[in-house]
């Protein structure tokens, strides 16, 4: 997951997320459980659903906060909906932080800290995303993004200074633990436990479905299952592109415009002369004219500096103006009005008095307008095309302003009206299998899915151009479940896979009691008719199990280590193809006595967690200290709210 964060950190897509995720970072660890805020409506108005001493968490905040969550993770799992970020508890968790970030946050100030405006200046510069060409921080770039997001200065500032408020109370305490060696024993010596066992394994496919499902059969199995023929919200995206080539026509420079740059710019075709310079900065003069006189006795300049301590630097091919601003106009006159070969100075200069010879002298021949012209149409090209395109979005975004339509707007800048599919908030078009959106549809259709219905057009950025789409909503198709008849092969499918995985899962439950009665499992399987896998071996450490989380050993290894010696257990296999019966055959206890580095890594990793309980304590009692008062009404309403709006 942290790499997950590191990941979006630099993403231009997913940074303002980054904002609140950071605030996750920093505080997830101290969430308790939701039920621990008082459920207290009195006093909360409509728009408020928690109150924390005297600020709040409104409608607003928390569903933003969802939303951009799920617009997060998406960043790692496309497919993720509202509805599914739900189902997990994603919304109590996100309530959760809200509240526990802003009581964080006022008992804070409660006790006199502050974060101070150039602190959360310093943490917005630092974010890679909003760096431009040159490495620095590009105001533009990152009010472009806060318009992507439909976010404000001032909320980035507010969730930066919670989450600096939440790290300064919790980082020290989170790293303050120690564990005892002998507490940490028995837990090393855990770590240190193997088994063996035996695994069989019947495969659904073995496993008949039985007779051909009714019609009635069918309307049940669709019924009882209708959200997995539910197809989510859809929404037809309207779009009319504006790029540098669409008014390629309002771009080309006109000769006069060429010749008026030539002149403008003539000190940057005029010949020019261009020199190699050796030179030493001394602090004192007597030092440097004792360097002077060895070099110009005939010593190496870069010699007679290592001689006395010193270093000479170098620079190749540098005209007289970039010299003066490097050390001073008096030094850059006696540089560059030396000969080829001549040692000049000691002149003083901005750190000390400066020796210096010239060691190259290039002639750099002026250059025609004809020479140049290619150069100049282009940047001039470039330049009306921004410009262009600055004017042109401006225009539009006065008009969106006004009320104008996406209609409107397109005929009145003559632009071509586009649409998509209807498709979901990740991009599938359910009606139209073959459509693959483009990295530039993709952005418009996130932005469609974030305006509620009736909201004016969008101005969604494409490209590295500076181009942009103006970005309506077509025909919304809310939520809705499948006809049978289009769907039928599908549910017939699936019920009789379910048919098979319910039978498939009645002959696994026999095998497994007559292997919990003393039964060798391979006579059990036998005993099943089937061609099964024949019956194999596993043996593992707690280690092993460690090391084998978020892999298809994972759940094997963690059934084998959750039974006694002797006794068997049932898993599902992946995918619903088969059925696993493993059995744990020998149990050896771990001894970590005497294993000093078992114990140390046993010590570091339950520190670790007494750390996060010290703050998640910590963080309970001031969501006491603080107060809490939370409106179910309110909560349920924004939950029920972001339900319906499916992918939001």
């Amino acid at each position: 997951m942290l790499s997950f964060f590191r990941r979006i950190i630099n993403s231009k897509a997913g940074v303002i997320v980054t904002f609140i995720v950071l605030g996750i970072i920093a505080i997830a660890f101290a969430a308790g459980d939701v039920s621990n805020i008082s459920g207290m409506a009195g006093g909360l108005t409509g728009s408020t659903v928690a109150k924390v001493g005297d600020a709040k968490v409104t409608v607003d905040d928390l569903r933003t906060a969802a939303q951009n969550e799920v617009a997060a993770y998406r960043q790692e799992q496309p497919t993720l909906d509202m509805a599914q970020f739900i189902a997990a508890g994603g919304f109590e968790g996100v309530l959760q932080r809200e509240v526990t970030g802003l009581s964080l946050e006022e008992f804070g100030k409660d006790q006199g800290m502050v974060v101070s405006r150039r602190l959360v200046d310093g943490q917005i510069a630092s974010i890679p995303a909003f760096r431009g060409p040159n490495g620095q921080f590009d105001p533009a770039l990152y009010q472009q993004l806060l318009a992507q997001r439909k976010m404000t200065d001032a909320q980035v500032r507010t969730d930066l200074q919670r989450t600096l408020f939440a790290q300064q109370l919790t980082v020290p305490t989170i790293g303050a633990t120690q564990m005892a060696t002998q507490m940490a024993l028995p837990y090393a010596s855990l770590l240190l436990e193997k088994r063996q066992g035996e695994v069989g394994y019947i495969p659904t496919r073995l496993v008949g479905a039985g007779a051909a499902p009714s019609d009635a059969d069918i309307q049940a199995f669709y019924t009882r299952n209708i959200q997995r023929y539910t197809l989510p919200e859809r929404r037809v995206v309207r779009y009319a592109l504006v790029t540098p080539a669409s008014i390629a026509g309002q771009s080309a420079p006109s000769e006069a415009e060429i010749a008026r740059y030539y002149q403008t710019n003539a000190a940057r075709y005029a010949a020019t002369q261009k020199r190699d310079i050796t030179q030493v900065i001394v602090a004192d003069q007597a030092g440097a004219n004792a360097l002077a006189a060895r070099a110009k006795g005939g010593a190496s300049l870069a010699d007679a500096a290592r001689a006395a301590g010193l270093e000479a630097s170098v620079q190749k091919g540098v005209d007289k103006a970039t010299y003066a601003t490097q050390s001073t106009p008096a030094v850059a006159d006696a540089v560059f009005g030396a000969a080829q070969g001549a040692v000049v100075g000691p002149v003083r200069g901005p750190l000390g008095f400066v020796v210096a010879r010239v060691d190259a002298v290039t002639q750099v021949a002026g250059k025609t307008l004809a020479q140049v012209r290619p150069e100049i149409v282009a940047e001039l090209t470039k330049q009306k095309q921004t410009a262009a395109l600055g004017e042109t979005r401006n225009a539009i975004e006065d008009s969106l302003s006004g009320n104008a339509t996406f209609d409107e707007v397109v005929a009145d800048r003559k632009l071509q009206a586009q649409t998509t599919p209807a498709v979901t908030a990740q991009g599938a078009a359910p009606e139209t299998p073959g459509f693959q959106p483009t990295p530039e549809q993709r952005a418009m259709i996130t932005a469609a899915f974030t305006a509620e219905e009736g909201d004016a057009p969008q101005i969604v950025p494409v490209g590295q151009d500076g181009g942009f789409a103006i970005v309506g909503v077509g025909q919304i198709q809310r939520s809705a479940p499948r006809p049978l008849a289009q769907v039928r092969q599908q549910v017939v499918a699936d019920l009789t896979a379910d048919r098979a995985r319910a039978a498939t899962r009645k002959l696994a439950n026999a095998v497994l009691a007559k292997v919990n009665k003393g039964m060798p499992m391979a006579q059990a399987l036998k005993e099943t008719g089937l061609a099964a896998p024949p019956v194999r071996p596993i043996a593992a450490s707690r280690r092993d199990l460690a090391a084998a989380q978020n892999t298809p050993a994972a759940a094997p290894l963690a059934l084998l280590f959750s039974m006694p010696q002797g006794k068997a257990k049932t898993l599902e296999a992946p995918a619903n193809e088969g059925w696993y019966i493993i059995r744990a055959t020998k149990i050896d206890a771990g001894n970590a006595t005497g294993n000093t580095a078992a114990i140390q890594a046993a010590r570091q990793d339950i520190g670790r967690l007494i750390g996060r309980e010290y703050v998640s304590q910590f963080a309970r009692a001031v969501r006491d200290t603080v107060g809490v008062k939370t409106d179910p009404k309110a909560v349920a309403k924004v939950r029920s709210e972001l339900l319906n709006n499916g992918s939001n």
